[in-house]
């Protein structure tokens, strides 16, 4: 809640309990074959399992600083798999018999080119196909049909049916067709292993970060050589100049900037000293720090993003899931249109070779992989661009709903504002300046930790205020602190403090006061030499960025509210300056949740942003909750998203990525399956009557062309920029 003005300086100390819970992290299990073949990401299977790539031969093993999966074997595989095999093609095309005649161009003959391209097309469909076969094993042993029984089907048919019409009609055998699906199987693959890389390759970079060892402090002030893992809660550890800090913590002693940029995503170095606390693989600035160990192993900041952008990588959201069904419901599609093909064209013109062509053109026509690229390449590319930009996906979900959202929640207190005391506004008499009474008054409270001193202090640093030597500093209980200046003593202090020196505010200085309070801001009085000579007005220092955030909020036709227990002048102040739709003030702790089901009772979908401390029933509660600032709390149960940065722009961010992602989602679907919705009835030969029949040759380009669509446009959210207006 909001600090309170008291009687002695206007304000209560803000008191914060932070929650850290777990949650769980479910490891991936691996289907393995005979050739250890490998498996794609979770559109290639339809057994809803989460593989672990670590035992294949082909592929790089975990990252020894996280659990998540190196898919850097894979994508290897399939580039090397797609470039051979595209070589391969190089002479199936050339000599094919139908594209000879297309392009007008005849090879030379010689004993035996006949089976040039049969030849080639073998070693294709056992280098390159034979993969995906192996692939959709699993899917047939559990009775779950999808995207690779389909395209195993499509590879099957063609290659069967092209060894028949070589010794039939070697005009129209497609060899070539079979070679240029399974490279464009391979390419997809490639593609979606890249992205899934590189959504991971920041996680990479960031276990890379943790040093191995780390300088223990003994009792007697020596150093030792440790190994990370030899730590314990409460160990003293050096951090030199330069260094990584090799676990969370808290300054025991010193003072250094930290870069924490591979955390936040925020540039520039924070200014840290004693108390403060730090995450493990930071770089220490120019300082020499002493840090007390206050979190190892799984249990520090770096695992817990870790651990969140894999679940959230391993989560499905309803669009994949609609996807998968798709892929199953086109395989029994795919065979129920072949076997009627094949009986209509029996009837019309008895069983021949055209018929059997007819058949094949719809398996191969059927295969999916556009389908199959749809949503997962979207997916992995979301999830990088989130993290990039310091959003944390904990539930894929939550992301995707958030685009329905049109009401957005703030609570007040460490979200919206700072959480800290700070001078808003000053008045002098006339003779002095604001700078030299913000400098006198700092000084006298230079000695205090009460959060007004430490606001005054801040304000004298911000305007860079000249230092004024103090002496004979005492503190005056429950009404302020004296000290003499030059001789003269000077009173920094509240109305109680007035009320004991029997001075009473006058003019510009009475005005100031009557303001501050209708705002609901505390001011305190700077006394010198039995006369007041300037009043601050202090109050919860609202976050620059907070403006700007409800404003891009409301250009996106979100409302904004602000739940808060503090009172309702000061909400409604608050409110008024950042433009805020709805003042939710006065809430007890407990009740944040009720608030925000009578928000949904009225209609709207709700989301809410807390920073983690008594928000988990509202957040839990909210059709999306977001924690902010959770930078040292990620593993904040209640939360779908998680913002590393306090930053309320990021909040923004985060109905940007979702709304982008879903059309990019429903782009890539509309493009996969409105290709087999057309292109399925044609190669059937429906429109035959009229003349209208879609050759293999067109529909293997025509599906090509889908999949490179698809892929493209997926590629295309990289360039998304949030957080612009």
């Amino acid at each position: 809640m909001q600090p309170e003005p008291t009687h002695e300086h206007g304000a209560h100390e803000h008191e914060v309990d932070t929650q850290h819970n777990q949650h769980d992290h479910h490891q991936m299990e691996m289907a393995t074959n005979n050739n250890a073949a490998p498996m794609t990401t979770e559109a290639a299977h339809t057994d809803h399992q989460h593989m672990d790539h670590a035992d294949h031969s082909e592929h790089g093993a975990h990252d020894s600083h996280g659990a998540h999966t190196d898919h850097s074997g894979h994508e290897q595989m399939f580039r090397r798999r797609f470039w051979i095999s595209t070589l391969l093609t190089i002479p199936v095309l050339l000599f094919s018999p139908m594209i000879q005649e297309w392009f007008g161009f005849q090879m030379p003959e010689f004993p035996g080119s006949q089976w040039v391209g049969a030849i080639f097309s073998v070693i294709i469909f056992f280098y390159g196909g034979v993969p995906f076969l192996q692939m959709a094993v699993p899917e047939l042993r559990n009775r779950q049909p999808g995207m690779m029984t389909l395209i195993s089907l499509a590879i099957v048919a063609a290659f069967g049916y092209s060894l028949f019409a070589i010794f039939v009609n070697p005009m129209s055998s497609f060899f070539w067709e079979m070679a240029t699906l399974i490279d464009i199987m391979l390419l997809g693959h490639w593609l979606e292993m890249r992205s899934v890389r590189q959504a991971s390759g920041a996680l990479n970079e960031l276990a890379k970060l943790m040093p191995d060892t780390a300088e223990l402090l003994a009792a007697d002030g020596s150093t030792k050589q440790v190994k990370v893992n030899e730590l314990h809660n409460g160990d003293v550890v050096l951090v030199r100049p330069g260094a990584s800090v090799p676990a969370d913590g808290e300054i025991a002693e010193g003072r250094s900037n930290i870069n924490e940029s591979m955390i936040t995503g925020e540039s520039r170095p924070v200014s840290k000293e004693k108390g403060d606390k730090v995450i493990g693989g930071t770089i220490n600035g120019d300082g020499s720090l002493r840090v007390r160990v206050t979190a190892l192993g799984a249990e520090t900041t770096l695992a817990g993003i870790m651990r969140l952008v894999e679940q959230a990588q391993q989560s499905k959201s309803n669009t994949q899931i609609l996807a998968d069904k798709a892929a199953g419901w086109l395989f029994y599609v795919a065979l129920g249109a072949a076997i009627l093909t094949a009986i209509a064209w029996t009837i019309a013109r008895g069983f021949n070779v055209e018929v059997l062509e007819r058949v094949v053109t719809v398996l191969v026509i059927a295969c999916p992989h556009a389908l199959g690229l749809a949503i997962p390449l979207v997916v992995a590319i979301s999830t990088a661009l989130a993290a990039r930009n310091g959003i944390l996906v904990r539930d894929r979900l939550a992301l995707e709903r958030a685009r329905e959202i049109d009401t957005v929640v703030f609570d007040k207190t460490g979200t919206l504002t700072e959480g800290r005391f700070g001078v808003v506004d000053t008045v002098v008499i006339a003779g002095w300046t604001v700078e030299r009474a913000t400098g006198i008054a700092a000084a006298v409270e230079g000695d205090s930790e009460h959060p007004v001193a430490q606001g005054i202090r801040q304000k004298a640093q911000e305007l860079g205020a000249a230092k004024v030597t103090v002496t004979d500093f005492a503190a005056i209980k429950g009404r302020g602190i004296r000290a003499q200046v030059d001789g003269q003593d000077v009173y920094v202090g509240g109305p109680r403090l007035l009320e004991q020196l029997n001075l009473t505010p006058a003019g510009s200085i009475a005005q100031f006061a009557q303001q501050a309070d209708s705002r609901g801001q505390s001011a305190i009085y700077l006394v010198q030499d039995g006369q007041i000579v300037a009043a601050f007005a202090l109050a919860d220092v609202i976050r620059k960025e907070s403006r700007e955030a409800v404003n891009r909020l409301h250009a996106l036709n979100i409302k904004v509210a602000m739940l808060t227990g503090d009172s309702r002048a000061v909400a409604e102040s608050v409110a008024k300056e950042l433009g805020i739709d709805t003042v939710l003030a006065e809430v007890l702790p407990e009740h944040k949740e009720r608030n925000v089901a009578q928000l949904q009772q009225q209609g709207r979908k709700v989301a809410m942003v807390g920073d983690g401390v008594n928000d988990a029933p509202a957040l839990t509660r909210a059709d999306v909750g977001i924690a902010i600032g959770s930078g040292t709390d990620v593993a904040i149960e209640s939360a779908g998203v998680i913002l590393v940065r306090s930053n309320p722009l990021d909040v923004v961010k985060v109905f940007e990525l979702s709304r982008a992602t879903y059309r990019k989602m429903i782009q890539n679907l509309i493009w996969a399956t409105g290709y087999n919705v057309i292109a399925l009835p044609l190669a059937a030969g429906l429109l035959a009557p009229v003349g209208i029949i879609l050759s293999p040759a067109v529909g293997a380009a025509v599906m090509a062309i889908s999949t490179i669509v698809v892929a493209l446009n997926a590629q295309l959210l990289r360039g998304l920029k949030l957080g612009q207006a």
